[in-house]
C-alpha cells in the first residue's frame, strides 16, 4: 500500500480565521490514485516548524503534499521552508520567472509577485493552471497553493508524476441503532476478516440515534464477506437499516 500525509501550513488555519477546504478533497483523490492517506499535520508560518514536519514526514511516507504559503506575501515562507528542509539554495527559477512576467506583465509584475518565482534549488515546477504562480517538487515532497480551486487544478498535473498501489474499497451500512450496540460485532468481524478495517460513525437524525458503518478493504471479496456478516448481525439483533452503499 502507497501512503501520503498532507501538511497544511498557515497561521490562518491554527487561528480558525480559515477554514481547511483540501483534506477531503485530496483524501478522495488519492484514493483514487490508490494512495492512501494516512496523516495530517498543522503547521504554522514559522521557519523552524515547517523544516521540522516536512523532514520527519518525508522519511516516513511515500508522498508528502504540503498546502499553503507560496504566495506573494511577507508570510508566505513555505518555498524558504523547504529550501531549508532540503539544505539548498533558494532562488529565482528561469522558467517560473517567464510564466509570471508573461501571465502580468511588465508593469503589474511587482517585486512581491515576484517573489512567486523562487523555488528551492533543483525542484521540478508544477503547472498552475489558474493563477499561473507554479509550485514545485522536491523528491517525494509536493508543494502545492492552499486555494482550494488552485490546489485542485496543481493536483491534475501529478497524475503522471505518482506511482499507486493496492487501491482500497470502502462500502457503507447505515443502521438505526446507537453505535455502543454494535461494538461487540463490529470486533468480531474485523477480527476474523483478514485485512478488513471497519470504522463506526454515530448520527443523530429526526430525533433519532444511528450509526454509519464503513468497511475498508483492498479485496472486494473480502468487503463482501465483512458485509455478509454485518447484515447477519444486524438482523439478529432486529436493526433497522439502510441498504448497503455500492462499493467504491
Amino acid at each position: 500500500m502507497v501512503n501520503a500525509a498532507l501538511l497544511i501550513i498557515g497561521d490562518e488555519i491554527l487561528s480558525g480565521r480559515t477554514q481547511d477546504k483540501n483534506i477531503q478533497y485530496l483524501a478522495t483523490w488519492l484514493n483514487e490514485a490508490a494512495i492512501q492517506l494516512v496523516e495530517v499535520r498543522i503547521v504554522p508560518d514559522v521557519e523552524a516548524e515547517i523544516v521540522a514536519a516536512i523532514n520527519a514526514l518525508r522519511e516516513i511516507r511515500d508522498y508528502v503534499f504540503t498546502t499553503g504559503g507560496i504566495g506573494p506575501t511577507h508570510d508566505d515562507i513555505t518555498s524558504a521552508s523547504i529550501a531549508a528542509a532540503f539544505g539548498v539554495s533558494h532562488g529565482v527559477d528561469a522558467e517560473a520567472y517567464r510564466r509570471l512576467s508573461e501571465y502580468y506583465g511588465e508593469e503589474d509584475f511587482t517585486d512581491a509577485r515576484k517573489r512567486m518565482a523562487m523555488v528551492p534549488e533543483g525542484a521540478l515546477l508544477i503547472d498552475n493552471p489558474v493563477s499561473i504562480a507554479p509550485g514545485f517538487q522536491m523528491e517525494n515532497v509536493f508543494v502545492l497553493a492552499g486555494v482550494p480551486k488552485i490546489m485542485q487544478a496543481m493536483l491534475e498535473k501529478l497524475r503522471d508524476r505518482l506511482k499507486g498501489g493496492r487501491k482500497v474499497w470502502s462500502q457503507s451500512l447505515t443502521i438505526h441503532a446507537p453505535e455502543s450496540k454494535m461494538a461487540g460485532a463490529l470486533e468480531r468481524i474485523e477480527r476474523d476478516t483478514d485485512s478488513v478495517s471497519l470504522g463506526s460513525y454515530p448520527f443523530f437524525r429526526n430525533g433519532n440515534v444511528g450509526t454509519q458503518i464503513v468497511i475498508r478493504c483492498p479485496d472486494k471479496s473480502l468487503i463482501n464477506q465483512a458485509m455478509d456478516a454485518l447484515l447477519s448481525a444486524v438482523a439478529r439483533m432486529n436493526f433497522e437499516f439502510e441498504r448497503p452503499s455500492e462499493i467504491a
